[in-house]
């Protein structure tokens, strides 16, 4: 499967992937739930919709869909990822407040996403 065609599947299901993550962290954060604990429940429900999307769709393979070892390598791959949105974002809304915090995630997602496209393409889904 050519680059290309991963990149721009990978690149379309992280939007709505990143969609439902954000979404997720800023309503939880509204309601009263800590920045940590926003961010890590949305980065969760993004996750779970996206691995099976593009274990499906953007990295598959003729002969089966996601398997337990991509699934183990995802969630180390989640964990990583995970944990340098998490430090990121509290470390603006400590520094700056919750509405910067807000802002600053897609920007840090976004780096993040990068690395994660290449350890997804070369590790997780291989």
């Amino acid at each position: 499967m050519s680059l290309l065609r991963q990149g721009r599947w990978f690149l379309v299901i992280g939007v709505v992937q990143w969609i439902v993550d954000w979404g997720a962290m800023v309503l939880l954060s509204h309601v009263g739930f800590g920045i940590v604990r926003a961010n890590l429940a949305g980065r969760l429900c993004g996750a779970l919709f996206g691995f099976w999307l593009n274990g499906r769709i953007t990295f598959a393979r003729e002969e089966a869909s996601p398997r337990w070892r991509q699934a183990l390598r995802y969630v180390a791959l989640w964990c990583v990822c995970a944990a340098l949105s998490t430090i990121g974002v509290a470390s603006v809304a400590a520094a700056f407040g919750l509405g910067w915090a807000w802002l600053a995630k897609p920007l840090m997602d976004g780096l993040i996403a990068t690395g994660s496209f290449l350890a997804s393409r070369h590790w997780v889904y291989r």
